[in-house]
């Protein structure tokens, strides 16, 4: 689970929504509100509040004060120290709720901001040190959460690390883009936020800091333990393997931070590590249980040595297993599953039951909990959520879809088997936390393609709850997505839910979509408007003249991030599309030198992007075509060099290896786009040439699978998505070989676009889901009626599709909210739709711009 994703989950049960609006009136803190004093100026954003002397410029960075605390004394503690900050003319911000100093406390909250409820920013070290020094002797007694990237000041809740005041960016040396201080020489470098206390290392600390860094270092004990790896991160603390440094014995360490990682009850990680420990003790001797070694303290954090339990998690297990999944499902395949997972299923349910007849209710049941080794023995972890039978308690948290708030005590544990049974056929269950009648329609596709046992359909059916569904989302509108007029009406509904669900009169977004949308500011391409907008257009609908207002008014806050998706360029070509030429030009220049400095190069939000952008708009004035081929020699030079440019090598998400990001957004087949585009446009061959050159990059990336499909090395797996992964390598490969023979391109097509066709797809989106990959098989398939392959995720779209006020709705990432967004919800599907029956693209740059005025005439090919 993405770790904002809870945070975003908090205000609205229906759309990914900003935490500040998880709020109530005497949540507030009085501060936001009121008069200002004398002399000073409030500012800030929807979550953070602002105040700064109005005489005070503040150094870009410097060393900062944290202030943490907990919901019930943030109060108390905001007083306090707003109190000082007045008094000693010390800029600060806080956090405007009570409520969201809860939400940022949570177990899944960022771990970055844990805890944080104000920020000071002194002008320079004698303003800190005095601040540092009053703060410690006025909140002594105080708690907080440890801020991870800080240095504690003694044993209260201040902090400080040496950091940005001002919001800027640079790029690391495998082109990712990350906040940024200057160094001596003025050049930008990362701001390390890594969890845990660091300093430039051009940065002294001041001498009066000296103490603390000692008691830091001196605290440091040892855990007897040597750490091989990670399994798990969050803000309550993480779960590793280990060895026993005495016996070399493997074990699973599992941390608790306290105060931090709060569930809904309120209760903190060592609050809950405490009771899991206590529950796995009276559970002691059952097989497929972890047996608890013991508890130790380092420093304030606890640990609980626990067995290993042996096997891969069910998640896991069910994508490596499940015959849905990949091009090469036969009746036999289906069928053999369906006995290994009835079986998995009767062996939780077995173990389950000897938990009860222990007086242990388990209540946090879900595929990430589930274990299964190679023998398909089961076990359980996670425990924190366990309680007494006879307490007949609630769940106090749980996994999407798997939960019931009317359940009690054991009822707990069986409602969420019914979910595991009907999850381990068709692992969409998360769509019943939105819908609580879609199981029913999950299950009648179950029957679809398995024999299901009787006692395990009754099962199914007794275990869903199913009150009346919520009145705005309930079962999706019929429609049939298999032939043409069904497909005009279903693009008529999504069209009409994404009108419903417009907001203009919101400042912080218009439609309501992923998460990233807040975080760009909620005109991207990709996540905002400008992307819902195109779509509407392209597909022939209405648009609302105040919607195209709105983003004319905000597109300026697209100007900090160049690249089209996620960014200016994209921003700009929707207003220029929709005749605000003067404001899609203003944008550009405005983006200008982020554009100038960038060494991001994909289609997503870097140059590629870019570059396509200029040779649009060069159609219209001429101009623009030398900016887009200078951009292109800039993207040249990255091709043929040796760096990753963040496309090679991506790093990790979370613990897990992330492999790389071969593909069309993301990769290096967004270059070799902009390089074929560049070619129908001069006619110089070099440019041919580089887009071949930047396709064998991405299938450098790819790795063949046991089903014969060539898929993108996503490390812990591999992708064959439109974003990262290898539908949009086949998509660009295919063009590019409508050009040029190209030996290596001819025999990877086949594999990348057989990737492209499974018949279980978890999400329905146009990036990272169904509708990506069968728009790609569709475009690159002859003309004529539509393909078997894409008929075949046609007819299975219903799956996922969802009502909202009777109109037909899509979720966005993980199926727990509804989206209207490009990248992943309704108008990415809705482009998709329209490109199977009328002559439009389903995302920008797939058809071949005309030629410019002043380039009627081709450029000479080039000899090289």
């Amino acid at each position: 689970m993405r770790e904002d994703l809870e945070l975003y989950s908090l205000a609205d049960t229906l759309f990914y929504e900003a935490p500040s609006r998880w709020d109530t009136a005497e949540s507030t803190f009085e501060l936001t509100g009121g008069e200002v004093p004398e002399g000073w100026v409030r500012g800030g954003n929807s979550d953070w509040c602002m105040f700064r002397p109005a005489d005070v410029e503040l150094p870009a960075q410097g060393w900062k004060v944290h202030i943490s605390a907990t919901p019930e004394g943030s109060s108390r503690v905001l007083e306090q120290v707003s109190r000082y900050c007045f008094e000693a003319g010390v800029a600060f911000k806080f956090l405007r709720t009570r409520r969201l100093v809860t939400a940022y406390s949570l177990k899944y909250a960022p771990r970055s901001a844990s805890g944080k409820l104000l920020t000071l920013y002194p002008v320079d070290d004698a303003q800190l040190e005095t601040a540092v020094k009053a703060l410690s002797e006025a909140l002594d007694g105080e708690r907080g959460p440890y801020v991870l990237t800080d240095l504690r000041i003694g044993e209260g809740p201040v902090f400080v690390r040496y950091g940005g005041f001002a919001v800027k960016h640079c790029f690391t040396s495998d082109g990712e883009q990350v906040l940024a201080i200057e160094n001596p020489d003025g050049a930008l470098v990362p701001d390390d936020r890594r969890p845990f206390f660091t300093t430039p290392e051009w940065v002294s600390a001041p001498d009066f800091l000296e103490p603390h860094l000692r008691a830091r270092t001196g605290r440091s004990a040892e855990l007897g333990y040597r750490i091989t790896e990670a399994l798990h991160f969050s803000n309550g603390g993480g779960v590793y393997l280990a060895r026993r440094e005495s016996d070399d014995a493997e074990v699973v360490l599992k941390e608790a931070r306290p105060l931090a990682g709060l569930d809904n009850g309120g209760r903190d990680a060592i609050t809950r590590l405490e009771h899991e420990v206590r529950a796995l003790r009276a559970l002691e001797g059952i097989a497929g249980v972890p047996r608890v070694h013991e508890v130790v303290n380092v420093w304030e954090h606890r640990f609980a040595v626990l067995d290993r339990v042996p096997g891969r998690t069910l998640q896991a297990w069910g994508a490596l297993h499940h015959p849905l999944v990949g091009p090469q499902e036969s009746p036999g395949a289906r069928r053999d599953y369906a006995e290994r997972a009835v079986r998995v299923l009767r062996r939780v349910t077995e173990l389950v039951e000897r938990v009860h007849e222990r007086g242990v209710v388990f209540g946090d049941l879900h595929p990430a909990n589930v274990l299964v080794d190679d023998e398909d023995r089961v076990g359980l972890v996670d425990f924190e959520n366990a309680s007494h039978v006879g307490d007949q308690q609630r769940q106090r948290m749980g996994y999407a879809g798997f939960t019931d708030p009317e359940a009690r005590g054991a009822e707990v544990d069986r409602q969420a088997l019914g979910v595991l049974a009907l999850w381990l056929f068709l692992p969409l269950t998360s769509l019943n936390a939105l819908s609580p009648g879609k199981a029913s329609d999950l299950l009648a596709a179950v029957e679809e393609h398995f024999t299901v046992p009787d006692d395990v359909r009754t099962l199914i059916l007794d275990r869903f709850s199913t009150p009346a569904p919520a009145p705005a989302v309930a079962a999706a509108p019929a429609v049939r997505f298999t032939d043409e007029p069904g497909r005009r009406s279903a693009r008529e509904s999504l069209a009409a839910a994404i009108r419903a669900t417009a907001t203009p009169d919101r400042d912080d977004r218009l439609f309501p979509g992923d998460v990233q949308g807040f975080l760009n500011g909620g005109t991207d391409f990709a996540f905002g408007a400008a992307g819902v907008l195109w779509a509407l257009r392209t597909t022939g609908h209405e648009i609302a003249p105040e919607h195209v207002s709105w983003l004319a008014e905000h597109a300026d806050r697209s100007a900090g991030r160049p690249g089209f998706f996620d960014g200016a360029h994209g921003t700009a070509h929707v207003l220029d599309l929709l005749g605000h030429h003067e404001r899609a030009a203003e944008l550009i220049d405005l983006a200008a030198p982020h554009v100038a400095s960038t060494q991001d190069m994909s289609l997503f939000s870097g140059l590629a992007g870019v570059g396509l952008n200029h040779l649009h708009l060069a159609v219209r004035d001429p101009a623009q075509l030398a900016r887009a081929l200078e951009i292109a020699d800039r993207v040249a030079e990255a091709v043929d060099g040796g760096r990753s440019h963040g496309i090679d090598t991506a790093g990790r998400i979370g613990l897990r290896d992330a492999g790389t990001r071969g593909g069309l957004l993301r990769g290096w087949s967004g270059p070799a786009l902009l390089f074929l585009r560049c070619f129908e446009v001069t006619k110089r061959r070099e440019h041919l040439d580089l887009a071949v050159r930047a396709l064998h990059r991405d299938l450098d990336l790819c790795v063949t699978r046991p089903d014969g499909t060539l898929q993108v090395d996503g490390g812990f797996r591999t992708l064959p998505y439109l974003d990262v992964g290898s539908a949009g390598i086949g998509l660009v490969a295919e063009e590019v070989l409508r050009h040029v023979p190209d030996d290596r391109l001819s025999t990877s097509a086949p594999g990348l676009l057989h990737s492209c066709r499974s018949t279980l797809v978890v999400q329905s989106g146009l990036f990272a889901g169904r509708a990506g990959l069968l728009a790609t098989l569709a475009r690159c398939s002859p003309g004529g009626p539509l393909p078997e392959p894409v008929v075949a995720h046609l007819s299975v779209l219903h799956w996922h599709a969802l009502g909202y006020h009777g109109h037909l709705a899509f979720p966005g990432e993980g199926n727990f909210r509804l989206s209207m967004d490009f990248a992943t919800g309704n108008a990415g599907v809705l482009a998709t739709l329209a490109s199977l029956d009328d002559p439009v693209e389903f995302l920008p740059f797939l058809k071949p711009l005309p030629t410019p005025e002043n380039q009627r005439n081709p450029l000479p090919e080039s000899n090289s």
